[in-house]
């Protein structure tokens, strides 16, 4: 199955929309109170992917091997997960590094794609 998910976050709380060709799931949480107003946005937004993902699969919405549409609307982040440029954050770094392996674990076919904020509708829901 193909997937549209899109994510953000910031130091209050995370979003995530999944979308597939019949539905779309919306999800919203308070940031976890180890990171709330702890983290900032670019550092909420891998939070909110990383959750996003592992809620998507743990609620069946992705199933091994689906097609995953990551939709980004951070151009720092595309180029850290789409070209696999190096970060010096080491709390993005190691959070990226979680994102990587679930994939990996779940034989996910994954393309990143750059968009402007206003496209994103996780934002909405902040």
């Amino acid at each position: 199955m193909e997937h549209v998910f899109f994510a953000d976050g910031n130091p209050k709380r995370i979003s995530w929309v999944i979308q597939t060709s019949d539905s779309q799931v919306e999800q919203m949480r308070e940031q976890a109170e180890f990171y709330l107003n702890k983290v900032n946005d670019e550092q909420a937004k891998y939070i909110a992917f990383h959750v996003g993902i592992f809620w998507g699969i743990g609620n069946f919405v992705i199933k091994n091997e689906d097609s995953i549409n990551v939709m980004l609307d951070s151009k720092s982040m595309y180029e850290h997960l789409a070209n696999n440029t190096e970060i010096s954050d080491s709390f993005i770094q190691t959070r990226s590094d979680f994102i990587k392996k679930l994939i990996a674990q779940r034989k996910l076919h994954v393309k990143y794609h750059l968009i402007e904020s206003n496209k994103n509708p996780a934002s909405k829901l902040l």
